[in-house]
């Protein structure tokens, strides 16, 4: 007898329940190459973004299957962001390349930021609008995380006190709002 294939928000609860298990997977097979250009939560929310858009089309085989195709997902992008930045060094294209191999691409985003000029402003308020467009699609539950997080600073402890969730649910439900906002930042470039 055959499970039945979780709906959204069974699917969103599975890849949650598995959030642990991809973090560690990913920070044990990155490397200090890839580490010094993308952190581990950036890649899992990469990871988190496809197996969100691939979930009309997985069919639920029971959780180790689910976590066995989870960390597939992670190796293929593993290995994309390896060649990625392989090829990149090798044709000297890639614009992280002429940066000291310390910086990574958060950090030059933050100077970026600070340094401001009247094109980038302009850039940037392109970029807010954008991104206020794609905020406006989550769900209340989804900005009410990252507004209490990275707006108004709360811990996760914080968090889960005050939602009655425990710290790691508050970082798994953080972790599919940013790749949810995520989603919805690259349908709006497209």
């Amino acid at each position: 007898m055959s499970e039945p294939e979780p709906k959204s928000p069974e699917f969103e609860a599975l890849l949650e329940r598995h959030l642990p298990d991809l973090r560690n997977y990913l920070r044990k097979n990155m490397g200090a190459a890839l580490e010094q250009r993308e952190s581990c939560n950036d890649l899992a929310q990469s990871v988190c973004r496809e197996v969100l858009q691939e979930q009309g089309r997985y069919q639920f085989q029971g959780d180790a299957a689910f976590r066995k195709w989870l960390l597939q997902v992670a190796l293929r992008k593993l290995i994309d962001r390896r060649r990625f930045y392989g090829a990149a060094k090798r044709g000297k294209v890639e614009r992280e390349a002429d940066l000291p191999s310390v910086w990574r691409i958060e950090d030059v985003a933050k100077l970026a930021k600070t340094l401001g000029s009247p094109s980038g402003e302009a850039m940037m308020r392109e970029d807010v609008g954008r991104l206020g467009r794609a905020i406006d699609q989550l769900s209340e539950g989804d900005r009410d995380v990252i507004r209490l997080i990275h707006i108004d600073g709360l811990t996760h402890a914080d968090v889960a006190a005050r939602v009655g969730c425990t710290e790691t649910q508050s970082r798994g439900r953080l972790f599919l709002a940013l790749a949810r906002l995520s989603t919805h930042l690259k349908a709006a470039q497209r």
